[in-house]
């Protein structure tokens, strides 16, 4: 590695150094605790699928080049130094990670492996090495909104498209859009998904609900979190941040995508509107008796609830979604262990969209056996990233469920008034 490279990932490490950071970094026990926290180390049990083994990879280049006595006397630390093979080892640190936080929730010191892992991205990202799909779909979200004004028609054009759908769902009050967009003094901005699943379903709850919304210009995905670079993470943000404020909505309802909630709600600060996700506005129509929903519709089937990692554990919407399911199923049925404590599903971290497979199946199978042992018929989540993942489980591992988003199951059970 050339010595203009290694000063540069340097830099880029010390950047991330605060002092939470160099906590986590110094204080690690050895302790164990964290091992069988870790959903691919409970599926393959090997160490370099531990929490901490991980950690240690970027620990060792702590040691070397911020702490003295690895400036000093390299050799008699437990440190690496940063040339291309540490390189090679950061990318499978990174990557075999989702991020999900279960570790932490275990750990005695509370220790956060995945910002652990932002040090690991940027690296990666310094050395020109991080996958350039998630750098290429960061890029595209982007673009988007620096062309927004060439692409409004289309996008309206597109929208309109799917208004019969909605209406075959909910037949609302005549004049009234179905799927209304840029309307100034909404009271909600509904921030969808690129895919007319994330966009049908919510728009006939809503109108169920006799809301006033309107519906992002924006898709909610943030790319740039999954490829770990806080600068692309801040501009997708921005964009939804932006129309949001000048069309003075109340509230930004993030659709059922866990990283795209917890990086608006916990990670960009304050803002003039409220940020919720669609699941605590889904609990709130039923709750005060806004919408109207048929059990019948799930006679028959057992329903258990997977708890999104960033939507749960790291994102606190845990009681909600158990709500709505009992207003909708005779027969819920709990994972275990469950809310905090549930398995992550594989798939986040930027692993889906990368996506590759054969690792994600082969670390979820804990996952698999943990829904199998619940005789359900019906699964539902309120994430993308967890129903690709969940429905690629069931595939491979002939789990036998249907694999439902939560606002599906809602929008299909939507009784007419």
């Amino acid at each position: 590695m050339e010595a203009a490279l290694q000063e540069k990932l340097k830099g880029l490490m010390a950047s991330k150094l605060s002092r939470e950071m160099r906590l986590y970094l110094d204080t690690c026990a050895r302790c164990g605790i964290c091992i069988e926290a870790c959903h691919a180390y409970a599926s393959m049990p090997e160490t370099r699928y531990t929490a901490v083994a991980r950690a240690e990879t970027i620990r060792r280049l702590f040691r070397r080049y911020f702490k003295a006595e690895g400036r000093l006397l390299p050799g008699l630390g437990e440190t690496i130094e940063l040339d291309d093979a540490a390189l090679e080892k950061v990318h499978e640190t990174a990557y075999t990670c989702t991020g999900c936080r279960r570790c932490m929730t275990y750990c005695p010191f509370g220790i956060d492996t995945q910002m652990i892992q932002g040090i690991a991205k940027l690296l990666l990202i310094g050395a020109d090495r991080e996958p350039k799909l998630l750098t290429m779909l960061a890029d595209m979200s982007i673009a988007k909104g620096e062309t927004i004004r060439d692409t409004k028609g289309a996008f309206e054009q597109a929208v309109r498209n799917l208004e019969a759908e909605v209406i075959e769902k909910w037949r609302g009050e005549a004049g009234r859009e179905a799927i209304p967009v840029g309307v100034k003094g909404a009271d909600v901005l509904y921030v969808a998904l690129a895919g007319k699943h994330s966009i049908i379903p919510a728009a006939a709850i809503m109108n169920a609900a006799g809301e006033k919304w309107s519906l992002s210009y924006f898709e909610a995905v943030n790319f740039g979190a999954f490829v770990g670079n806080p600068e692309k993470t801040r501009e997708i943000s921005r964009r939804i941040i932006d129309e949001a404020t000048e069309l003075g909505v109340r509230e930004v309802a993030i659709c059922e995508c866990g990283t795209a909630y917890r990086v608006m709600k916990h990670q960009t600060g304050r803002h003039p509107f409220e940020v919720i996700s669609f699941v605590d506005l889904m609990e709130r129509y039923l709750r005060d008796g806004r919408i109207r929903v048929d059990r019948a519709k799930l006679d028959g089937s057992r329903v258990t609830y997977h708890d999104p990692c960033q939507m749960a554990r790291n994102g606190g919407v845990i009681e909600e979604p158990r709500r709505v399911l009992r207003e909708l199923a005779g027969d819920f049925v709990e994972m275990r262990p469950n809310r905090g404590e549930n398995w992550c599903c594989g798939g986040g971290g930027g692993l889906v969209a990368m996506g590759e497979k054969d690792f994600r199946m082969k670390s979820a199978r804990v996952k698999a056996e943990q829904v199998r042992a619940t005789g359900a018929t019906v699964l539902a989540t309120a994430c993308e990233n967890c129903h690709t993942q969940l429905s690629d489980l069931n595939e491979h591992y002939g789990m036998g469920v249907r694999v439902a988003f939560l606002s599906q199951l809602v929008a299909d059970a939507l009784v007419q008034a």
